[in-house]
């Protein structure tokens, strides 16, 4: 049970991380790549949305990402030592 959480951790976390990679570039609607950030935009954006309301502005860097990947680490350590 400790590593499928783990491994699911790890696995929102890439997605979060796929996203922030995929913002970089300019994506034509339609595409491949579209579809991609669409499907990642849609299972992050619940966790990244209230985050980055809560958090006070930092210009145009959006430093949600980086709060909710550090959250899921410790989470996700916290979860596997109580239950290992």
């Amino acid at each position: 049970m400790q590593n499928l959480l783990a491994q699911l951790l790890q696995l929102y976390i890439l997605c979060i991380i796929g996203r922030i990679i995929l913002s970089w570039f300019p994506i034509t609607p339609g595409t491949v790549l579209a579809t991609i950030f669409s499907y990642l935009y849609r299972i992050t954006e619940p966790v990244l949305g209230p985050v980055r309301r809560v958090m006070p502005s930092a210009g145009a860097f959006d430093l949600s990402p980086i709060v909710v990947i550090l959250a899921l680490e410790i989470i996700g350590g916290a979860i596997v030592r109580s239950i290992g």
